[in-house]
C-alpha cells in the first residue's frame, strides 16, 4: 500500500506502542550522497515544542548512527509492520561499521519527500525531521538515581529534537 501524506493535525498514533512495543528505525544522513546509517530505537517521544510538531530521539555516542546524527541536519523515524520485526532486531544489534546491515535486513532505502535523510520502501509510517536541538545527557542532571543503571559504561545518550516537516503513513495513522 502506498503511503499517503498526513498533516500533523491529522496524525494519530499509539505512541507508547510505537516506541516500546513496535520499535522504529532512526536514520540519519543523506540518501543522495549515499552517506547514512540506521538503528532501531525504542525510546523517544512525539509532541509539540516551540510551537512545532517534533520527535525526540536518543542516541548513544558509541553507536555508529551518532556520527550521522551529528554531521547531518535531517533524520527520519520510520515504523514497520510486524513482519519486519526480525529486520528491526538485526538493525538494533549489528553495527553499520561492520558492513551493509540494511541490505542484510532486506530493507530498501529510498528518497524522502522533503529532506535528505532516507526513508524505507517497506515502512508503514515515515516521519521526516529537521534537527532543532541536541544536547548530551549528563548524569548529575538525573533526578531519579535509578536512571543511572541504564549507563553502566557511562555512555550517556545525546538527545535530539527534530521538527517533523513531513508525515507519510498508512490510513491507520490518520484521524478523521
Amino acid at each position: 500500500m502506498a503511503l499517503q501524506a498526513i498533516e500533523f493535525t491529522q496524525f494519530s498514533a499509539r505512541v507508547f506502542q510505537l516506541f516500546d512495543r513496535q520499535w522504529m528505525l532512526l536514520t540519519g544522513g543523506d540518501f543522495a550522497r549515499g552517506e547514512f546509517n540506521t538503528m532501531t530505537i525504542s525510546w523517544g517521544s512525539l509532541g509539540i515544542v516551540w510551537g512545532r510538531p517534533f520527535v525526540q530521539v536518543l542516541v548513544r555516542p558509541t553507536r555508529h548512527t551518532h556520527q550521522f546524527m551529528e554531521r547531518f541536519d535531517t533524520f527520519t523515524v520510520t515504523a514497520f509492520p510486524e513482519q519486519y520485526r526480525g529486520a528491526l532486531n538485526l538493525l538494533g544489534v549489528k553495527s553499520g561499521r561492520d558492513g551493509d546491515k540494511i541490505a542484510q535486513a532486506g530493507l530498501t532505502p529510498m528518497v524522502s519527500t522533503k529532506i535528505a535523510a532516507p526513508a524505507f520502501a517497506e515502512a508503514e509510517l515515515v516521519l521526516e525531521c529537521r534537527k532543532l536541538y541536541r544536547d548530551p545527557l549528563e548524569a548529575q542532571a538525573f533526578l531519579d538515581p535509578k536512571i543511572e543503571a541504564n549507563y553502566p559504561q557511562k555512555d550517556y545518550h545525546t538527545v535530539y529534537f527534530g521538527e517533523i516537516v513531513a508525515i507519510r503513513g498508512e490510513a491507520k495513522y490518520r484521524t478523521g
